[in-house]
Formats: structure tokens, sequence, C-alpha cells
């Protein structure tokens, strides 16, 4: 599904290393934490993979191909296969529930029949099937986080990346929320989650990789991590 293979980015500006001969692999349907210290390299990571920089050297695959290949017209149709979930949800304030959405549809061209059809199901799923006339402001953290959820698979993304999805909720919300992407994993959608959360790694048990200065330093598959990089 995923392939780093000896993968490294410089940055000009600085001529510094973000990643370092990363090979990595991870399967279809595979739930993957990704973490370490800021500036560990994650950020790369997740840019390298929807194509927003380009490797130095190394090659990125998905699904076999290496995306390096693409054309500037063929990026936006890779992003189709991969929903993200950011920590400060990005939702449009003067939209509903229901119309944020509706949105991720909208700017690919879907046919309203569909969208009024999917959008339900999607907040149904996530628990906010009751909320989708409200507006982001009268939600809470833990519910438009949600809503970000809901709006990233409604294309029914091969890929799901979440960059800190807990970073802003207590920590019950947040144990929802996880719980929520477990169910959304269960269905195939294959898991990359950056985190700083310790105890949330150490309560997932799912295979965990570490950077450290752009090397991939630890990857574990099950247990308790604890290195002390949070």
């Amino acid at each position: 599904m995923i392939e780093f293979i000896d993968v490294t980015k410089t940055y000009e500006k600085n001529a510094k290393h973000a990643l370092q001969h990363v090979t990595l692999g991870i399967d279809k349907g595979e739930f993957v934490f990704l973490v370490g210290r800021s500036g560990a390299g994650k950020s790369t990571f997740i840019k390298l993979l929807l194509r927003e920089i380009d490797v130095t050297s190394g090659t990125v695959k998905i699904n076999g191909y290496d995306i390096s290949r693409l054309t500037k017209k063929e990026i936006p149709y890779l992003r189709r296969k991969i929903g993200v979930v950011f920590q400060d949800f990005r939702l449009l304030e003067n939209k509903s529930v229901y119309e944020n959405v509706a949105y991720a549809m909208e700017i690919i061209g879907r046919p309203q029949s569909k969208i009024k059809k999917k959008v339900p199901n999607a907040l149904e799923m996530v628990g906010l099937a009751h909320r989708m006339n409200h507006y982001p402001s009268e939600l809470s953290g833990g519910e438009q986080q949600r809503v970000v959820i809901a709006r990233a698979i409604i294309n029914n993304p091969q890929i799901l990346i979440c960059d800190e999805p807990t970073g802003n909720l207590d920590p019950d919300t947040s144990e929802d929320i996880m719980n929520l992407l477990t169910r959304i994993n269960n269905f195939g959608t294959t898991m990359v989650v950056v985190t700083h959360n310790q105890s949330m790694v150490d309560r997932m048990e799912k295979r965990v990789v570490t950077l450290e200065q752009g090397v991939v330093i630890s990857d574990e598959s099950k247990g308790r991590y604890d290195h002390g990089f949070f």
C-alpha cells in the first residue's frame, strides 16, 4: 500500500535532512502510529505522501506506483485516495455540519443525489446525524473532530492520515475519537496516525514507527512504547 524506499528529503534553505534513507512499508488495512519529537520528520513524511513536496532521493510508492511520476494534473486524483484529519479542525465556520461534509464531495464534482445519500450515512457513522444542521461554533471540540473525520472519509479514501487528531481534546474525548478511527480501520482503511500522546499509543497496542532526526530508529508491532520521545 505505502512504500518508502531509501527516501531522503533535504530542504535547500538550510541543507537539513528532514528524512534520511527511510525505508518503510505499510500494508493495506494496517494501523500505524508515527511518533517522535518535534522536528523528527513526521510532517515531512505526510507531505511526501500527499505529494505536497518531492523527495530529494529515493522513491515513495502508493499501491505500487511511484508517485513522483505524477503530473501536476494527476496529483489531485492521488489526494482523493487519501483522507486527512488535522488537529485544528479546519472546518468552514459559515457552513453547517452537513454542508462541511458535503463540500468534500462537491469539489470533486459528485452529483447531489449521491451527496444527499452519503453525507447522512457518514454523519451517522461518526455519531453526529442529529447535529447535521448545526454550525461548528455550536459544537464541542470532540464533535468538531468527528465532523472532520466524516469529511475525510466521505469519498472512501484508501488511506486516512491523522495529524495529532486528539491534540486539542480531553482524555475521554480522545479515547472516543481513537475508538472511531479503529472502527474505520476495521472497514479496511489504512490508518497513519501522527501523535505525541504516549498513553494513547500504549493503550492502543498498534504498530509504532519512531522517527528521530529524520531516521527511523524503532519500528515495533505491538506492546508498550516508552522511549521518552513525547
